[in-house]
């Protein structure tokens, strides 16, 4: 490109930053994606959103805690300190349910990913839109294992117990 040269309009068109960005993720397309996640206790849910963009990581660290099951708390902790993962995903060892998901289910683990990346705001309003979702239907309550705090628009879903986060295991599309 010659300075003071405008280029042609097909080029302008092919080096604007917008050529170059992908497209928005749907709303239903964001839903579906979310919807498996959506109800777990914050802590854990960003741990697994920010461990969805390192996908990779996350299989290394599936094959890892499945080829040593025998591995638990500060053994595993230690272990683990050794690999070259994200923190997150190396959080996530301590919960293999959702490890092993997001390793069964790779490509939603990278559309996930992805979609964090883009949009962080969106996935987030997207997750309380959901939580909304689910507490209007009654499918949402404090229990022994979960505290649901509801702050105006926000649903905070915390452990009941600070040292123990539990899982929980919904049907993501009632």
């Amino acid at each position: 490109v010659v300075p003071g040269l405008k280029p042609p309009p097909a080029m302008a068109h092919a080096a604007s930053p917008s050529a170059s960005a992908p497209a928005p993720v749907s709303q239903e397309k964001l839903d579906s994606l979310l919807a498996p996640i959506a109800l777990y206790p914050d802590e854990l849910l960003a741990q697994a959103l920010m461990a969805s963009t390192y996908p990779l990581d996350v299989v290394a660290a599936a094959r890892f805690v499945k080829e040593n099951k025998d591995l638990k708390g500060d053994a595993l902790d230690k272990a683990v300190l050794e690999k070259n993962w994200d923190p997150s995903v190396q959080s996530l060892t301590a919960f293999p349910q959702v490890l092993e998901m997001m390793n069964d289910k790779l490509e939603w683990t990278q559309e996930l990913g992805d979609a964090f990346l883009s949009d962080k705001a969106r996935v987030m309003q997207t997750v309380q839109n959901l939580r909304q979702k689910a507490d209007a239907a009654g499918n949402l309550k404090s229990s022994e294992q979960q505290k649901v705090v509801k702050e105006q628009t926000t649903i905070i879903i915390e452990p009941a117990q600070p040292d123990v986060v539990y899982v929980p295991t919904y049907n993501p599309t009632v």
